[in-house]
């Protein structure tokens, strides 16, 4: 649960109505501790979560409980202690876990507290887990290309039916 002071100062009302706003657009989030990085490696991050239609946002732990708590998005308080960032997405999540993952392992000072996904709580096992399944558009490409090879063998059979006949 957020602390919440008896004496609301405006500059803190507004920041937490921001923090709301910016987090009302997305559906997905995924915290991690940036402790160590230098200024140049979390820009790196951010323009490869951009290419994947994510938002990296450094967010005040307080502020952003108040908020999630407020949009009834539950038990992520545990991972808004110490330095966080937030990966947000509306779509692919598993993707923008992935792009976490692999440049954590490029880059150790980063590390992955959880998400919340779809209103589920993910720990960092089962984020980890989840950035290894495909994404949607892996998956249909798996799908067509699967559907694919028995319709091309049907088309060839049919084409050397017909020019069986032909003859």
């Amino acid at each position: 649960m957020a602390i919440r002071a008896k004496k609301i100062q405006p500059a803190k009302t507004e920041a937490i109505e921001n923090a709301k706003k910016t987090f009302a657009d997305y559906s997905d989030f995924i915290f991690a501790d940036y402790r160590g990085l230098t200024v140049e490696q979390i820009s790196a991050l951010r323009d490869k979560l951009r290419e994947k239609n994510a938002v990296l946002k450094v967010v005040k732990n307080n502020f952003a409980r108040i908020a999630f708590e407020d949009m009834k998005v539950e038990n992520v308080s545990e991972y808004l202690k110490g330095p966080t960032v937030v990966a947000m997405t509306k779509e692919e999540s598993n993707e923008v876990a992935k792009v976490l993952y692999d440049f954590a392992k490029d880059t150790p000072a980063l590390s992955l507290k959880g998400a919340s996904i779809a209103n589920e709580i993910y720990d960092p096992a089962k984020l980890e887990a989840y950035s290894k399944v495909p994404g949607k558009k892996q998956l249909y490409a798996m799908l067509m290309s699967a559907m694919n090879g028995p319709v091309q063998k049907l088309a060839a059979t049919l084409k050397a039916y017909a020019d069986s006949k032909a003859e």
